[in-house]
């Protein structure tokens, strides 16, 4: 193993992830995480000021009805993803640990995602917005079914960016 490597070495063909509730212990580890520019607009506060502003995952209602924690065999926290409510339909936001980006588990990963929105809201359409500029995100969300719907410039915590609405289960682009 290189220096460059994880401690955790990833077989996407065998990779086992499961859906389980977001723990504090969870909360806390994702707002440690720290992306690498240009994905750094990512990172989540820290925890502390999660909590006591109760900021999305922060508010332990909010954590509890619309976040959940991926997990590997080991149990050990691999991302996380979120099932906001809107009429009809659930947008997800979802994000993989930084160490384990750029390894091809992007599709893996969003299609269990999709599966457990699937088995929470069975009549919903399922959709998710993603910053244009990511393409890294764009294409694994892709390969897991999605396809770009709309495009729009929307207020981000970096200020306003063109962002994507993916539908999943669209035929064609």
């Amino acid at each position: 193993m290189t220096s460059n490597q994880s401690s955790h070495h990833y077989n996407r063909e065998i990779l086992d992830m499961t859906i389980h509730p977001l723990e504090i212990s969870h909360a806390m580890e994702i707002c440690s995480w720290r992306y690498e520019a240009p994905f750094h607009c990512y990172n989540w506060p820290a925890w502390e000021h999660m909590k006591k502003d109760e900021i999305e995952f922060g508010d332990s209602v909010l954590r509890a009805s619309q976040y959940a924690a991926v997990l590997d065999n080991q149990l050990g926290l691999m991302g996380f993803a979120q099932f906001f409510p809107i009429a009809g339909v659930t947008r997800l936001g979802l994000g993989l640990r930084p160490d384990l980006c750029s390894r091809g588990l992007g599709p893996a990963f969003t299609k269990l995602i999709v599966s457990e929105a699937m088995r929470r809201t069975p009549n919903n359409e399922i959709d998710l917005e993603v910053i244009a500029r990511n393409t890294r995100a764009i294409r694994a969300y892709q390969q897991a079914g999605f396809r770009i719907t709309d495009t729009y410039s929307r207020a981000t915590p970096a200020g306003f960016a063109e962002c994507h609405c993916m539908v999943y289960g669209i035929a064609g682009t």
